[in-house]
């Protein structure tokens, strides 16, 4: 999504264009996203996508216009391997990625099921190696290790340190700069339990562009336990990331990994940077991916959220025919349509404003005595009214009118 899909269409402060704000940011290219659904994503408590669901939720991806794709880990089982094995085989345009940690079991999985490129994990923080029962030394040699071979197997590899920024930094350069003369060709900074600021974030994204090289691609993988998830992706973006990793809806251990949605939205509308993925089809695959995880999401929830353009209150409705002055951006940017409904906080603009929706037609007399009838019904049923309550509403106020 660029400048020109989303001019005319996006209602933010003027403050988020002062140029020391959007300097910052480099617009050359567009920030791409490395999808981790079907892996991090499907660690959600209670979340099992079969094989089949994960090829229906890589094509939806795959139309999003995702770059690339984590298919999952085969060697957890068999189960994963065959859908791996299916989304390799899709004839995806988006790169289809394999997750490893760095042991020798793992990749020859990816390499029998003829991977291409692969994440390789491997714990670095003093907690991690602690919780392993492994030293330093350990690490190295075990993550140089499974680079070369993956290497000599003709895959690209990102390499993903565990828990990176817990992880001092002396042995944080080690282990990257390690990493990079085994012949890793990118290099992921991993805030695994969503522990690091969006500003000490982009101090370790700059920190790991010194320590690897100007010209190889940076990603950013965070979590979202302290609800930074995506303020920590645009830092690490303002600080030279040219992938964000995430998932469809936050989905995750915890409280979820990086939304690459809210990722997508927040660059291209408050900064202005281009971004591949299509956000007019964010929400039918948001839909898809909670309806074969199992989940509802909240109506409120950025982006996709049921109700983010549904309006109850009449003061709202007062002004909804200027979508700017009660929206930061337009429905169809998402895929969204806005409308209203009728409850408690309805006001007479809401009862004009469904009539016409709905076709039909009452006295002028008759608005106030439809409201109170609506914000009764809404209070005695604690809910909405429906549009054939309304109907039946509108009949019974219109007919004891006549007689």
């Amino acid at each position: 999504m660029s400048g020109d899909q989303t001019k005319g269409k996006v209602w933010v402060s003027e403050l988020n264009a002062r140029p020391e704000i959007r300097s910052a940011f480099q617009r050359s290219t567009p920030i791409r996203f490395y999808d981790t659904t079907l892996r991090d994503g499907e660690q959600t408590v209670g979340v099992v996508l079969s094989p089949q669901q994960k090829l229906e939720i890589a094509h939806k991806l795959d139309e999003l216009g995702v770059g690339r794709i984590e298919a999952g880990f085969p060697k957890v089982s068999a189960e994963d391997s065959e859908g791996f094995r299916l989304v390799l085989a899709a004839g995806l345009k988006a790169e289809v990625w394999g997750f490893s940690r760095a042991n020798r079991g793992d990749l020859e999985e990816l390499v029998r099921l003829g991977a291409r490129a692969t994440v390789i994990e491997v714990p670095t923080s003093d907690i991690k190696l602690r919780a392993y029962g492994l030293t330093q030394q350990q690490v190295v040699q075990r993550a140089t290790d499974a680079i070369a071979y993956a290497k000599q197997n003709g895959m690209t590899v990102a390499f993903f340190p565990v828990d990176a920024t817990r992880t001092s930094l002396e042995f944080l350069r080690t282990i990257y700069r390690a990493a990079r003369d085994a012949g890793a060709d990118e290099f992921v900074l991993v805030d695994t339990i969503g522990a690091c600021g969006p500003e000490a974030v982009a101090f370790l994204m700059g920190q790991l562009r010194e320590w690897v090289g100007g010209d190889v691609p940076l990603h950013f993988h965070g979590h979202n336990d302290f609800g930074l998830g995506t303020a920590s992706a645009i830092a690490a973006v303002r600080a030279g990331a040219t992938w964000i990793q995430g998932t469809i809806n936050g989905m995750g251990e915890r409280a979820g990994n990086a939304d690459i949605g809210e990722i997508a939205l927040a660059l291209s509308c408050l900064y202005d940077v281009p971004v591949a993925l299509d956000l007019s089809r964010i929400r039918e695959v948001s839909q898809l991916v909670s309806h074969a995880s199992g989940y509802k999401l909240e109506g409120w929830k950025p982006l996709v959220g049921e109700y983010l353009f549904t309006r109850e209150s009449g003061a709202v409705a007062t002004q909804f025919h200027i979508p700017e002055a009660i929206e930061p951006y337009a429905a169809d940017l998402v895929g969204a349509a806005r409308r209203i409904v009728l409850g408690k906080k309805s006001g007479l603009d809401s009862i004009d404003l469904k009539c016409k929706e709905l076709g039909v037609s009452i006295p002028q007399e008759a608005r106030a005595t439809v409201l109170a009838a609506v914000k009764k019904r809404s209070i005695a049923q604690r809910g909405l009214v429906s549009d054939q309550e309304f109907r039946e509403i509108v009949a019974k106020v219109t007919s004891a009118k006549v007689s």
